[in-house]
């Protein structure tokens, strides 16, 4: 890192809200949480969450750091044109990124955090005709996931239209042949149900190789499972675990706060 770029990025906090500031820790913590649960692919990737009190602008992670390496100072501000903002690193954001984070956060209102990865497990899975199974409990916390072809590489915009419908309004999509994408109406809970999902991958990766019979629930079962885990107005899922998560980090290195 240059000298104008360190510069830059301690000056961060006094350009933006308390409220920005908030969301930027939050989500270089999601960033860091990511690499320490081994679900990040170098430079790839990305996670995004809306700026508050900033209606049609969200931010995205500079081109070029590793998920270990995102600061609460570092973000991209984008609007959904893909006009860029404020960059303090100047790295700009990855155009695949965008295509994909503008389109549902254009067309979901109620999504402030859109994850989407490469892992082992989630590609694995996403190349599977069956999808996820509900093999185990676990795997149960969501039922109704939406699936969207490969197309290639998310560069196009007029992909967005596409990926918008085939999500719905569902909390979670399979991108075929590519990965995972996950919402929430919070980071905390964007990042658990991106931990979820990708546990179910983890669990039916495993599950499979073992190369026995499986054993599958009723759907009855499945089915009140699922609603019993399924996210309330009171207990939005991912808000009791993430002062956890934050301690954790905290311990581990606490720099993503600055």
């Amino acid at each position: 890192m240059d000298g104008s770029v360190a510069i830059a990025l301690s000056n961060v906090r006094n350009q933006v809200s308390p409220a920005e500031w908030q969301a930027r820790t939050d989500l270089a913590a999601c960033y860091r949480l990511v690499n320490h649960y081994g679900m990040d692919e170098m430079v790839a990737n990305h996670i995004s969450c809306g700026v508050p009190g900033e209606h049609g602008t969200f931010l995205l992670n500079p081109y070029g750091y590793l998920y270990d390496q995102m600061t609460a100072s570092c973000f991209v501000k984008v609007d959904e044109s893909g006009a860029i903002l404020f960059d303090p690193t100047g790295l700009g954001a990855n155009k695949a990124g965008f295509v994909i984070h503008s389109a549902v956060h254009m067309a979901r209102p109620d999504v402030d955090c859109v994850i989407h990865t490469h892992s082992l497990a989630g590609m694995a899975v996403s190349a599977m005709e069956c999808g996820v199974l509900p093999i185990a409990q676990s795997s149960m916390r969501f039922v109704d996931i939406g699936v969207h072809e490969f197309e290639g590489p998310a560069l196009n915009l007029d992909e967005r239209a596409r990926l918008v419908a085939d999500l719905g309004m569902r909390e979670v999509m399979i991108l075929r042949n590519h990965g995972l994408l996950v919402t929430g109406t919070s980071i905390a809970e964007a990042f658990n149900n991106l931990f979820r999902l990708e546990r179910a991958c983890q669990l039916q990766v495993m599950a499979l190789s073992c190369n026995t019979k499986l054993v599958m629930p009723s759907a009855e079962a499945v089915a009140e499972t699922n609603r019993l885990f399924m996210p309330t107005g009171e207990r939005r899922r991912g808000l009791l675990e993430w002062p956890a998560l934050l301690k954790r980090l905290d311990k581990i290195d606490p720099s993503f706060r600055d």
